[in-house]
């Protein structure tokens, strides 16, 4: 690395966060009815030496938990006098949907479609504005965790904006197998930080209200590789074998009858058109359907819960430009790579199997 030039201080919520020095910071809000505050907890590390603001947010869905516990072992992990440039790290965005476990606010709002908010909108908007303004435009680059829905589950993915050259860069360096070119949604973090030139890239593994230990490592070692490719860490020797693959599009596959679902595949399987996917049947057996894959791709996304209603999104297919058995070959070695590399899953006995891993 070249020679690097001492840091500065970096002030955040008027609270001056001196070089080589980690402080914790709370942004109020939100009142509760008792009117005791809701803050949104922050933890600054300031480096010793200059480099990008880096943001790491989690839980903008307050049931997607994976995040919340990648931010607390990166924390763990970081020390400010080899830091290059400031980590911001906020692992729970939306508090409210938090401590009830939901995915909205009270008012049944997605936070996620609130950006950038107003001072005088919604509990959503007001929301937004004061993470917004206050935390979200002092940061040059911004990675945002999440997982699937309840009853949902992602193959770890990263979703970002190609098109602009740095966030297309940074979902590179993440290092997922399966890259999604999301188009930008109005009202979410991603869309109106890239407004004001801030790439921001999203990461998408595992379950709401679940912790899984192959997405959380697999989320700590991205994160990690960023703050690498951005000259935050020192780069690392270690040669990664497999390349993440740009998905041109993805789809959905929706159930077309009611019962119990029995899915007989799995995530990153590759799956051929017509192949068939699960099997629908109604409880006391009479009756059986069949549901099949409209075309050839690989599973990023799956329903977790054995009962369907007609038009329930069962499965979440991509499909790539490249043959689908080398993605499905570059996910398994990805497992393969990230349960190497995590000495936890290593003792928790966490085997490698086509692509998919389990104790």
């Amino acid at each position: 690395m070249a020679r690097a030039k001492k840091n500065r201080s970096f002030t955040l919520l008027g609270e001056e966060i001196l070089p080589g020095e980690r402080k914790t910071l709370a942004l109020e809000a939100a009142k509760l009815y008792t009117h005791s505050t809701l803050d949104f907890p922050i933890e600054v590390i300031n480096g010793a030496y200059q480099g990008p603001v880096l943001m790491v947010c989690a839980a903008i869905h307050g049931d997607e938990l994976n995040g919340v516990e990648i931010v607390r072992q990166l924390l763990a992990k970081i020390n400010p006098q080899q830091l290059r440039g400031t980590l911001v790290a906020v692992p729970v965005v939306n508090v409210f949907g938090f401590i009830h476990k939901s995915r909205y606010l009270p008012d049944r709002r997605d936070l996620n479609r609130c950006f950038p908010g107003s001072a005088r909108g919604s509990l959503g908007s007001r929301m937004a504005h004061m993470f917004f303004d206050n935390i979200v435009k002092h940061c040059s680059h911004i990675i945002d965790l999440h997982t699937g829905a309840i009853h949902r589950t992602n193959l770890p993915q990263i979703r970002a904006n190609l098109d602009n050259p740095a966030t297309n860069a940074m979902a590179l360096a993440f290092g997922t197998p399966v890259i999604i070119d999301a188009s930008l949604r109005d009202g979410s973090l991603r869309s109106e930080a890239e407004n004001l030139n801030v790439p921001v890239i999203t990461y998408e593994a595992g379950e709401a209200l679940r912790f899984d230990p192959i997405a959380i490592a697999a989320g700590l070692q991205g994160v990690e590789r960023v703050m690498r490719s951005l000259g935050m860490l020192r780069s690392s020797r270690k040669k990664r074998l497999s390349e993440p693959v740009i998905a041109r599009s993805s789809s959905w596959v929706r159930a077309e009858s009611d019962g119990m679902l029995r899915s007989q595949v799995y995530l990153g399987e590759r799956v051929n058109k017509g192949q068939i996917l699960a099997y629908i049947s109604a409880p006391l057996g009479h009756g059986e359907w069949e549901l099949k894959a409209p075309r050839s791709g690989i599973v990023i996304g799956q329903q977790t819960l054995p009962l369907a209603n007609e038009g329930d999104a069962v499965f979440h297919i991509a499909f790539f430009a490249e043959s689908d058995h080398l993605v499905e070959q570059q996910v398994g070695t990805y497992i393969g790579e990230v349960i190497d590399a995590d000495e936890e899953l290593l003792r928790a006995g966490f085997v490698h199997d086509s692509g998919s891993s389990q104790p």
